[in-house]
């Protein structure tokens, strides 16, 4: 069915996808996840690597998260977030992924986060999280979900990058957040490239989203940067007697099914087609790869090049007003199946001292509906970061 579809993209017979009866198993085992089916590549040609590219990812390399911070800002700051996973291949099914924490010891009853490994055993985690407070009133918050036979390393390998761009940028922590969240994108995906060409990682047909969050507590204004379908959605009370929550999306799905992405990607020579499973997907045109499920992301190298994909972030501001109460940022394991209003009523129970509690309860409901959905033969990972903005009585509390 999907050659037939194919060939209407200016396909021959001969170039749709392989439709024996092991791949059709294998596709409809993971219709849910972001890439399809796609054979070995040969046909990549070998660009040079200049010493300024090496350089580049050399500096970054070689300079942690907190180095950075203590060169450009005072007092105290923690990180906190994923690390590859240890026995990377061996995790069992919703096992929680390696943590790595630097700086200094905070307690923060009013943030929560999970990151579980999905119910696919060829695959480990590929989520990536990220956590940043400093004491002068700014936090970032991310996540990344990859994709492809590497998209854990790409997750990784983003999730360090991304973070250490921003904070570098002498427009960190002014009123220029939106600019340098766009250009720190577009610089991200160029160092994906050249560390591809450095064998440092395979970004060829594996990638990642990316959705990132610059909280300034003074000015009480987040600045949400994405692309992919890591959705952040505010939670804000109905009204001041009443704990119900309202959910608002921050974010869009960057689904190739969008007029507007499906447009550009045509207009690049991608193809756009149905996967009669769950899923429209982009292909190179007369060609069968990379068959990704989302219009925007970092890495997929073949798909910017060739397809129209792009890690051109959309950007949103918003400013926090009293009845805005939390912010839920997820991978699209837990949306899959859990709209964002079903979050909203999941989480609402919790108080900010709970944030953790909240976070496993959200989690553990978005993986009882992928099994009930799917007839428990794929569950996507699962990663989900809740920050209550008035923590009220649970102050924050950090110690040296």
């Amino acid at each position: 069915i999907l050659a037939q579809v194919l060939r209407g993209c200016g396909q021959e017979s001969a170039m749709g996808c392989n439709t024996s009866a092991a791949h059709t198993a294998a596709a409809t085992a993971r219709r849910r996840l972001s890439v399809d089916y796609v054979e070995d590549l040969n046909e990549h040609e070998r660009i040079e690597l200049t010493e300024e590219d090496r350089g580049l990812v050399t500096n970054l390399n070689q300079q942690a998260i907190l180095e950075i911070l203590a060169s450009n800002t005072g007092g105290r700051k923690m990180s906190i977030g994923s690390r590859t996973d240890d026995d990377l291949n061996n995790k069992e099914s919703f096992g929680e992924k390696c943590l790595e924490k630097l700086g200094d010891d905070i307690t923060h009853p009013g943030i929560g986060y999970v990151c579980k490994k999905g119910l696919k055993p060829e695959s480990p985690n590929q989520d990536s999280w990220f956590i940043l407070k400093i004491d002068d009133g700014y936090s970032i918050y991310a996540v990344f979900d990859g994709h492809g036979q590497t998209g854990h390393d790409i997750s990784q390998f983003v999730k360090d990058q991304l973070i250490k761009l921003i904070i570098k940028d002498k427009r960190f922590k002014t009123d220029e957040t939106a600019a340098m969240l766009r250009d720190c994108f577009k610089k991200c995906q160029s160092l994906v490239s050249i560390s591809t060409r450095q064998n440092q990682l395979n970004a060829k047909m594996s990638g990642t989203t990316a959705t990132v969050i610059v909280h300034d507590l003074g000015a009480r204004k987040i600045t949400v940067a994405h692309v992919g379908d890591s959705s952040a959605v505010l939670l804000k009370r109905a009204n001041r007697d009443d704990s119900s929550l309202i959910a608002v999306p921050l974010t869009r799905e960057h689904k190739p099914g969008l007029q507007d992405e499906k447009a550009r990607i045509e207009k690049a020579g991608g193809c756009v087609v149905f996967d009669n499973y769950a899923n429209y997907r982009v292909y190179a045109k007369g060609y069968k790869y990379p068959g990704l499920n989302m219009s925007r992301c970092i890495g997929d190298l073949v798909g910017h090049q060739r397809c129209g994909i792009t890690a051109d972030p959309e950007v949103y501001e918003h400013t926090l007003g009293d009845e805005d109460h939390m912010l839920l940022l997820c991978s699209d394991g837990v949306w899959e199946f859990i709209t964002a209003m079903q979050a909203a009523e999941i989480v609402s129970p919790f108080g900010p001292s709970q944030a953790v509690q909240a976070a496993e309860t959200l989690a553990k409901a978005s993986w009882d509906r992928w099994i009930r959905e799917e007839g428990g033969e794929v569950v996507d990972d699962i990663t989900a970061i809740l920050v209550y903005f008035n923590p009220g009585g649970d102050s924050e509390v950090m110690r040296p």
